[in-house]
């Protein structure tokens, strides 16, 4: 269950030929072709050689995964330069601002299964690559209802991720757990396991009773925080309850509101007395779940136009924006269409 991507800072290019390869070998041990995964080389060498050439440099996440029978990899480009004026300007072949052929972003673009550009004038910029082991098909319409995405690192330093998440799909409609074990490393990773089985197997239709089966269930590990939301789709409501520093906030518009967690740690002391709250499930919401790898005095609205992004775009802008560096940070976003 632990699916974080790895986390390297591009400050010159010492790490860019160690990372072509580990992805290249990810490639490869993923199922891709010899060449798929030399087309995979070359959006990392496009990718990294903007990093360095427009922005000093910046953080680079990459993952392997599969997802519903097929092996992909993804990428987020992160980084604080001066940022981008037209993204689809810059997007056709031809185009440099550097005397280069311009062929950098069109290359990924034809190469990559989707490829996503958030950038504002000094802010930077956030790129997002999927790469499967076909080239074909193109990336799907998004299904209708609950899309979400999860951008999730180590600790520094670290093989394994005290954060957790998971999403139950159920017959009235579905449930998140994001949780943090105390701490970070192999401690940390056992407690929010366990945590995540006790959630998978829990009947609980409410997020406090879930959160009491969890309690039980990890008693022997050092302990989590997590918050638990319940989309009921037959009722059109959301029932949330958390303990500790998981934070929760439901966008809509310029509308927000953050759900205030109870104190105590799960596993050790709980409160005898909880309540989830209860609050309407609606088109266009936008909710966002992170542990306290990341700030919390953050406005998305701070972002222009930052809701017609993917849900991944937006929770590593988040990422990039709030990152703590002191701890493993998770960032949950998932959009109801």
């Amino acid at each position: 269950m632990d699916n974080t991507f790895s986390s390297y800072k591009i400050e010159d290019r010492s790490l860019v030929a160690f990372i072509k390869r580990e992805i290249h070998n990810l490639a490869l041990q993923s199922g891709f072709s010899v060449h798929r995964a030399a087309e995979t080389d070359i959006i990392v060498a496009e990718l990294t050689s903007n990093l360095l050439k427009y922005a000093n440099g910046g953080e680079f996440l990459y993952r392997a995964r599969e997802v519903k029978g097929v092996n992909e990899i993804e990428i987020y480009c992160l980084d604080k330069g001066k940022g981008i004026d037209n993204v689809v300007k810059i997007m056709n072949d031809g185009y440099s601002t550097s005397n280069t052929l311009g062929h950098g972003l069109g290359s990924i673009k034809r190469l990559s299964n989707d490829f996503q550009i958030y950038s504002l004038r000094d802010w930077g910029t956030v790129q997002y690559v999927r790469i499967c082991e076909k080239a074909d098909p193109k990336t799907p319409a998004l299904p209708v209802g609950f899309n979400y995405d999860v951008v999730s690192v180590n600790y520094p330093g670290e093989i394994v991720c005290g954060d957790g998440y998971y999403v139950k799909h159920t017959s009235k409609g579905f449930q998140i757990f994001v949780g943090d074990g105390l701490g970070h490393g192999e401690h940390a990773h056992e407690a929010v396991e366990i945590a995540i089985k006790a959630f998978i197997r829990s009947k609980g239709e409410e997020a406090v009773d879930i959160l009491r089966d969890i309690h039980d269930a990890v008693k022997k590990t050092r302990g989590l925080v997590a918050t638990i939301a319940i989309a009921d789709f037959k009722s059109q409501t959301w029932n949330i309850c958390g303990i500790g520093n998981i934070n929760t906030r439901i966008y809509r518009g310029l509308e927000n509101k953050t759900y205030t967690p109870y104190n105590g740690i799960i596993g050790m002391n709980i409160p005898r007395t909880m309540k989830s709250t209860t609050v309407p499930y609606l088109k266009h919401q936008i909710i966002i779940m992170h542990s306290d790898g990341l700030r919390t005095r953050w406005n998305l609205n701070d972002l222009m136009s930052i809701i017609k992004q993917n849900s991944g775009v937006i929770a590593a802008c988040l990422y990039k924006d709030n990152i703590r560096g002191t701890d493993d940070a998770t960032v949950l976003v998932g959009k109801i269409t």
